[in-house]
């Protein structure tokens, strides 16, 4: 396990995801944008976009956690990791499982887990509650 897994909180299943000197993130919520938000030069007028919370639906009643079916589109992900009491920078890619299905985010540098913008293509894509879909590859010194 990387050292710097000990600077995350909310590690779902260590053991499944940690590899070598990397650290896998997993979905904890999916938002959909529901009204823009503004941005403008000098910064008095931001505004941020309304968003609205994303059901996901269980396959059978016994089942312990539900997927999420999302359209071509935009959506904001949020993890179930944290990150805390860090002094470096993270860096966060795509898994290679969700690119290979259409589904992707921007390269992350951060001091901290934002909302993250994911950006589905083609049919779509199902995403299982607490899927690995982000890897943290690389750490940097603030």
């Amino acid at each position: 396990m990387p050292e710097y897994a000990n600077y995350l909180d909310g590690i779902v299943h260590e053991p499944t995801q940690t590899d070598g000197d990397r650290v896998d993130l997993t979905v904890a919520e999916i938002y959909e944008s529901t009204e823009p938000g503004r941005v403008n030069f000098g910064g008095g007028e931001l505004e941020a976009a309304a968003s609205e919370q994303r059901e996901c639906e269980k396959q059978s009643p016994d089942d312990e956690y539900g997927w999420w079916s999302l359209d071509p589109g935009t959506y904001l992900v949020e993890y179930n990791e944290s990150i805390t009491g860090s002094d470096l920078r993270f860096t966060v890619q795509t898994r290679d499982a969700l690119l290979e299905r259409g589904a992707f985010h921007p390269t992350l540098h951060v001091v901290s887990l934002p909302r993250v913008p994911l950006s589905v293509g083609g049919a779509g894509i199902r995403i299982k509650e607490n899927a690995r879909i982000s890897t943290i590859v690389d750490t940097d010194p603030v």
